[in-house]
């Protein structure tokens, strides 16, 4: 029998989500069988209703399958209600998005302090835990810079290390180089790289370009609802 420090960090089994009732329900994940790694980097693929933001959804604590099970560390998310879904989401997990979702006339160490906000955290150690992130993603120097004083790809590593500093094991991200020319997308990827490399963080990122993927260890491609198939990357997750 496998040993505890065998299982996968994350592990779908037979997932389902069905959106509406009757004639007119959706079935968007027809039974999504996947494990996760600690420390892996993954990245997510399909067109448009293949089922990979379902599934992201679902992963992110932001919605519950109708069927099969979601383990994360053993538990099964599945059975929790709402708020002991909030509280995985709040200490285990970091989101990165699209389009950034900084507060505009707030500076990037305040933008960074929110998680910390949320969770009550003293001031002195808010300042000090978003300095620590800031650093981490090469901005320190601008922490009282407001969005709109920082180009697109600061403005997302504001965005990283605000996703970074609660110290999750997952940062999910969803199409984080979306809004961003090459050289910047390429920026960003070597920096989830290296905080992967570095940090132990578990990466799972949705994107639509292959070039991008490619960082990832894992590349996995849904399909109408299902997990089509499953590449490695040239990225520098947990080793095969």
């Amino acid at each position: 029998m496998a040993g505890a420090s065998d299982l996968p960090l994350i592990r779908l089994k037979g997932v389902t989500k069905t959106y509406g009732e009757g004639p007119t329900a959706f079935q968007a994940l027809k039974g999504i069988d996947l494990d996760i790694r600690q420390g892996d980097f993954v990245a997510v693929m399909g067109p448009s209703g293949s089922g990979k933001s379902t599934t992201m959804n679902i992963l992110g604590c932001l919605d519950v399958p109708t069927g099969g099970e979601f383990l994360f560390k053993g538990v099964h998310v599945e059975r929790l209600d709402r708020d002991q879904r909030a509280l995985l989401r709040r200490k285990y997990l970091g989101f990165v998005f699209q389009g950034f979702n900084l507060l505009a006339r707030t500076s990037a160490l305040e933008n960074v302090e929110l998680p910390l906000l949320y969770r009550g955290d003293p001031r002195a150690e808010r300042r000090a835990a978003a300095l620590a992130a800031l650093d981490k993603v090469g901005l320190k120097d601008w922490w009282d810079h407001t969005p709109a004083e920082l180009s697109g790809g600061q403005q997302q590593r504001v965005a990283i290390a605000r996703a970074i500093v609660t110290s999750p094991a997952v940062l999910l991200a969803d199409e984080p180089t979306g809004n961003l020319d090459s050289e910047r997308s390429i920026e960003i990827m070597q920096l989830l790289t290296e905080l992967n490399r570095t940090s132990g963080i578990t990466v799972l990122m949705v994107t639509h370009e292959p070039d991008m993927a490619a960082f990832a260890h894992t590349i996995v491609h849904f399909k109408d609802g299902m997990v089509e198939r499953v590449d490695q990357g040239k990225g520098v997750g947990v080793p095969a």
